[in-house]
C-alpha cells in the first residue's frame, strides 16, 4: 500500500463517471502534467539543440575519444616481439627480444639501415647452457649508461622459468669498440630461484665504477630492489617481499576492454601477478622511483638506504612514498629536468608525472597497445616499445591475438636523459 502524503487528493473513482466524464477528466489531466518531455538525448541540457536525423543515421559527426600528442614511428617489427629500447648519445638504437616463446635468432640487436642486426655479434647471442655466463639466454633490458656502454640485463629465465645457474647477468658492451668488457654473474644470494630481473638504471658516481640499481619482477615470489657494485660485482637485494615491490592483490587491469588475466582451456582466469617492473632514478640520483606491473601506484625510496648494505629492512621499508596512482604501468623512464615517465597499457597513453607531482598526459593513441620499455634520447624524444603483451596466446587461451608489425615509437618531449657519471 502506498503511503498517505498530506495534502494530497484522493484518486478520481472513474468507475463512478459516465465515459464522457472519463474523457473531459483526461483530457483536464494532461492539461495539468504539460507538454511531454523532450526526448532522452537532451534531457541533460534544455539549450542543447535537437540534431537531425535521417533514415540512414545521424547526419553530424559524432564525439569519440581524442588523441593527445603526436607519435611518430621509428620501426616496425615484423618477427619477433621486443620489449626493451634504449638510444645511445649518437642516435644509435637497441633493442632486445626475450625468449617468452616466439622464434628469437638472437635476443638483442641493433638497429641498423632499416633493419635489426644481432648485437654485438650472432655468436653471443646464441645460448650455450654449457656456457651460461658467456653467452645470451633472454634478455628483458638493454640499457646505454653515461659512459657510452650498453648494459644487457640477461635474465636467464626463457619463458620466465628459473634461472639458469650462473646465467643471470650483466653484460657491458663498449660502444666505440662494440666488444664486451665486462660480465657480472649475479649469484643466487640475490637472484633467486623464483627471481626475473627486468629493469636497470645507473650512477657511475658511486664507489669506484658506480652502481646499478635492478627490478626482480618475480611472478610467483617475491619483488625486491637488487643493488650492484659495478666495480666488484658484489649484489644484495632491499624491499624484498615489502608492498610497495609486490603485486597489488586488490589489483584488477582492464585492457582492451577485457580483464587481463591468465587464461587456459577449461580453467578459470588466474590473475595475473608480477612484483616490480619499472624503475628510473631521479636527475639528481637521490631518489630511486619503481612499481610493480600489477598495480597503479607509484613508490619511491632514498638510493642512499639502498646502498647501504647496513641499513636494516625495516628502516629501508619505513622510508618508501607511496606517490599515489599514475595509471597501469610496465616501464618507467626519467629526465634531466625533473620528469618521471610512465606508460598506462590500460589507456593507450604515455604520462609524465611533472616536478611539482602533477600528472600530464603527453601521448594517447589507439596504436600505443602496451606501451613497454621507455627511453629518454639526447635528441629530445622519448622512445617507447609497443609491442601488444596482452594480447599473447597465455592470455586468451591459447589463441595469440597479437598483429604484426610491432612498433618503436617516439614523441617529443624536450628534455634529455639522466646522466649520472
Amino acid at each position: 500500500m502506498m503511503p498517505r502524503i498530506a495534502g494530497r487528493r484522493r484518486p478520481v473513482q472513474f468507475a463512478q463517471t459516465t465515459a464522457w466524464s472519463r474523457i473531459a477528466i483526461i483530457i483536464a489531466a494532461a492539461a495539468t502534467l504539460g507538454p511531454a518531455p523532450a526526448v532522452a538525448q537532451n534531457q541533460g541540457d534544455p539549450q542543447m539543440p535537437s540534431s537531425t536525423s535521417s533514415a540512414s543515421g545521424p547526419t553530424e559527426r559524432l564525439a569519440t575519444d581524442r588523441p593527445i600528442g603526436r607519435i611518430e614511428p621509428v620501426f616496425e617489427f615484423h618477427e619477433a616481439m621486443p620489449t626493451g629500447v634504449t638510444v645511445a648519445a649518437d642516435g644509435r638504437i637497441f633493442v632486445n627480444f626475450p625468449r617468452w616463446g616466439d622464434d628469437v635468432p638472437f635476443t638483442v640487436g641493433e638497429i641498423r639501415d632499416g633493419r635489426v642486426i644481432p648485437y654485438p655479434a650472432a655468436a653471443i647471442n646464441r645460448f650455450d647452457p654449457g656456457r651460461p655466463g658467456e653467452t645470451l639466454g633472454s634478455v628483458q633490458s638493454v640499457v646505454v649508461d653515461p659512459a657510452n656502454r650498453l648494459w644487457i640485463l640477461d635474465t636467464a629465465a626463457p619463458g620466465f622459468s628459473t634461472p639458469v645457474a650462473g646465467g643471470a647477468k650483466l653484460v657491458a658492451v663498449d660502444l666505440a669498440t662494440d666488444k664486451v668488457v665486462k660480465t657480472i654473474v649475479l649469484p643466487a644470494a640475490t637472484v633467486l630461484s623464483t627471481t626475473y630481473i627486468n629493469d636497470v638504471r645507473f650512477d657511475l658516481r658511486q664507489g669506484k665504477a658506480g652502481v646499478a640499481y635492478i627490478t626482480d619482477s618475480s611472478v610467483s615470489g617475491p619483488g625486491g630492489i637488487i643493488v650492484v657494485d659495478l666495480d666488484s660485482g658484489e649484489s644484495w637485494r632491499k624491499l624484498t617481499g615489502h608492498q610497495s615491490t609486490s603485486p597489488d592483490p586488490a589489483f584488477i587491469p582492464i585492457v582492451e576492454g577485457e580483464r587481463l588475466a591468465v587464461r587456459q582451456a577449461g580453467k578459470p582466469p588466474a590473475p595475473f601477478n608480477v612484483a616490480s617492473d619499472g624503475i628510473a632514478i631521479s636527475a639528481d640520483g637521490a631518489i630511486l622511483y619503481y612499481c610493480p606491473l600489477s598495480s597503479r601506484h607509484l613508490y619511491s625510496v632514498p638510493t642512499a638506504l639502498l646502498l647501504d648494505r647496513s641499513a636494516p629492512d625495516s628502516t629501508v621499508a619505513a622510508a618508501v612514498v607511496d606517490l599515489g596512482e599514475k595509471g597501469a604501468s610496465d616501464g618507467l623512464e626519467a629526465d634531466d629536468k625533473g620528469g618521471v615517465y610512465v606508460g598506462d597499457y590500460e589507456r593507450n597513453s604515455v604520462r609524465r608525472r611533472e616536478a611539482d607531482g602533477e600528472w600530464t598526459t603527453i601521448a594517447h593513441d589507439p596504436r600505443i597497445l602496451w606501451p613497454d620499455t621507455l627511453s629518454v634520447a639526447s635528441d629530445g624524444y622519448l622512445y617507447f616499445t609497443a609491442n601488444q603483451l596482452h594480447r599473447q596466446a597465455q592470455f586468451h587461451e591459447g589463441r595469440d591475438l597479437r598483429e604484426k608489425p610491432y612498433t618503436l615509437f617516439r614523441v617529443k618531449i624536450d628534455a634529455g636523459p639522466v646522466l649520472l657519471k
